[in-house]
């Protein structure tokens, strides 16, 4: 499945003067060409965007994307409890003071929708179209020079050739590296403005200036008699990356160090290479680039356009296993990441993943342990559009079966922070399903403090209380276990063979690994208002201060500690749990 699509124009004339006769006229002599192409895309874009679609091209993890995995479940979380409890609590206010909470929630629930999109804000990832516009720009291992009107244009023969059939037919004349080729257009009117403009177009699918004469309908049929219509950037580069047509680089994959350090040499240690073209490489990743650049100065380069021998690239893959090198390349071409074209067999030198999975007898990696690997590769590359693309996919796959290990990768050093961040709001959205299970006391004492500090948790008060003890309780029984004399642990005796009475732990030390996170629980909004819960913790010291509505002066009906506007010192601001909320605005 692919990541991060979009299309790019269709038509020389389709970025020139919105809906101007001449754009209609060309547009209409060449949409007959493109039914049927397009590219396998996935609508993961924000509301009410303005962005160009080439903008929108790295967004696969959208606002809508994120609400639909979320929002779809909170019928789950009415249950008739929690109505109830919030109904009785609501029974004994003022119409002002319910119409005040609702309010209040509705203001949360704005701040909630900031939220999210700041959590999935990203720095811009350069998509294929605008790494292309620099390669034209800066002219990255060219390969052959256009002479038109005196002028000297260096451009990339495979290129033009998937791009264009006038300079398919035209470059196949002169199959020689470094070859000049002197240009002879027919179209009357073309300067050197207008002739760097259309090669411009054929590198990006943009003209990249404002010229009048690209609305001339006589100039636009003239250009497509003459050069052919060409199909869209993505179709192209696609056609480009499954033919590999005028390839000039090879990549190898060694453990050989040497071998390596020395980027050249034979591939006889190797089973297979896979083709590629220096012009793609070096645009996509400063990696290649400078790679090929180094080869340029230390005049390897120049061996290779003597005897015209693609480039050979050694890679060393206890970095990048040989495993992804089809991906890598794929997504140069598409900007879609295929985790589909990874390459299952033994596993590579350098995927430690794989064989820490092999060794805990797992068959194979997850779609999702491939991405995590994959991510560290592309951000080695410097390549952030594949590196998104893998974020994208460990995000879509976060389900309480996988919470854990990527809770544990992203919160690294050299894990994603974008994919952390969606993985609490997962947590904070599933906080009712994942505390019933055993997920829930194999989260770290780490993770926890920022979604308990969140007011868009989705539990009771109650519910995280009760469950909070109980996450305590497992952690200290694990110390108990962590202390016994190795030669004690599993034995009859042992605190895993006998188990714990919860009278039996040691209250103090229970005390110690909850206090950071009790303080979280919003015990002022425990409902119902006689909790068993809360008398339970009280009772154990787990809690020191009581509910102000248990103290001595508190006042009947518990609304000074939900209504902001009450102003009598308890106030504390309540979560946005979806059953709460919709029982008040009910009473609204």
């Amino acid at each position: 499945m692919g990541v991060n699509a979009s299309n790019y124009p269709h038509s020389f004339s389709q970025r020139v003067g919105g809906n101007s006769q001449a754009q209609q006229t060309f547009i209409g002599t060449s949409s007959y060409l493109h039914q049927g192409y397009g590219c396998e895309s996935k609508l993961y874009t924000l509301e009410h965007s303005h962005e160009k679609p080439q903008d929108k091209k790295k967004k696969s993890s959208g606002l809508a994307t994120l609400k639909k995995r979320f929002i779809k479940r909170r019928k789950s979380h009415r249950s008739a409890d929690h109505a109830k409890q919030m109904r009785e609590l609501l029974s004994g206010w003022d119409v002002r003071d319910v119409n005040a909470l609702v309010e209040e929630y509705e203001g949360t629930a704005a701040l909630k929708e900031l939220s999210l999109q700041g959590n999935l804000a990203r720095p811009d990832a350069r998509t294929l179209q605008r790494d292309l516009a620099d390669l034209y720009e800066y002219k990255y291992c060219t390969d052959v020079d256009l002479i038109f009107q005196d002028t000297c244009f260096p451009v990339h023969r495979a290129i033009l050739a998937a791009r264009c059939p006038f300079f398919k037919t035209l470059l196949s004349s002169s199959p020689e590296y470094g070859a000049e080729i002197m240009m002879d257009i027919n179209t009357a009117g073309i300067d050197l403005p207008m002739f760097s403009a259309l090669l411009h177009y054929l590198y990006t699918g943009e003209f990249g200036i404002e010229d009048s004469r690209f609305q001339n309908v006589e100039i636009l049929v003239q250009l497509t008699e003459e050069f052919g219509t060409p199909n869209s950037l993505d179709v192209d580069m696609r056609e480009l990356f499954d033919n590999m047509c005028y390839y000039d680089a090879v990549l190898n994959f060694s453990s050989d160090s040497e071998l390596v350090e020395a980027f050249g040499g034979t591939a006889n240690c190797l089973d297979e290479e896979l083709c590629g073209h220096k012009a793609v490489l070096s645009a996509r990743s400063p990696f290649f680039r400078n790679l090929l650049q180094r080869r340029i100065r230390t005049g390897e380069e120049i061996t290779d356009r003597t005897l015209q021998t693609p480039t050979r690239i050694v890679l060393d893959e206890s970095i990048i296993p040989k495993k992804y090198a089809k991906v890598i390349l794929h997504c140069m071409y598409t900007d879609l990441v295929d985790l589909s074209l990874v390459l299952h067999c033994n596993p590579s030198v350098g995927s430690l993943s794989e064989v820490q999975a092999m060794v805990a007898g797992k068959s194979s990696m997850s779609r999702a342990e491939e991405a995590m690997e994959l991510y560290h590769i592309a951000l080695f590359l410097e390549f952030n559009m594949l590196a998104q693309g893998c974020e994208d996919i460990v995000m879509e796959s976060i389900s309480l079966d996988t919470l854990i290990s990527i809770l544990k990768w992203s919160s690294q050093p050299y894990g994603s922070k974008w994919v952390y961040r969606q993985a609490l709001n997962f947590l904070c959205e599933e906080f009712t399903s994942v505390m019933v299970s055993d997920v829930f006391f194999e989260l770290s004492k780490d993770h926890l403090p920022s979604v308990l500090q969140s007011d868009y948790l989705q539990a009771s008060e109650q519910d995280i209380l009760k469950y909070l003890s109980k996450w305590g309780e497992h952690q200290l029984i694990k110390q108990m276990a962590e202390r016994e004399p190795n030669l004690l642990s599993g034995t009859a005796h042992s605190v895993n063979k006998r188990g714990v009475k919860r009278r039996d732990l040691d209250l103090e030390e229970l005390k110690e690994i909850l206090s950071p996170l009790l303080s979280y629980v919003r015990i002022d909004h425990i409902l119902p208002q006689n909790s068993e819960v809360l008398n339970d913790a009280i009772k154990r010291g787990l809690i020191s201060t009581p509910p102000s509505d248990m103290l001595p002066t508190a006042e009947s009906g518990k609304s000074h500690a939900w209504i902001r506007q009450k102003n009598a010192g308890i106030y504390v601001k309540p979560r946005l749990f979806a059953p709460y909320v919709e029982e008040a605005k009910s009473l609204h």
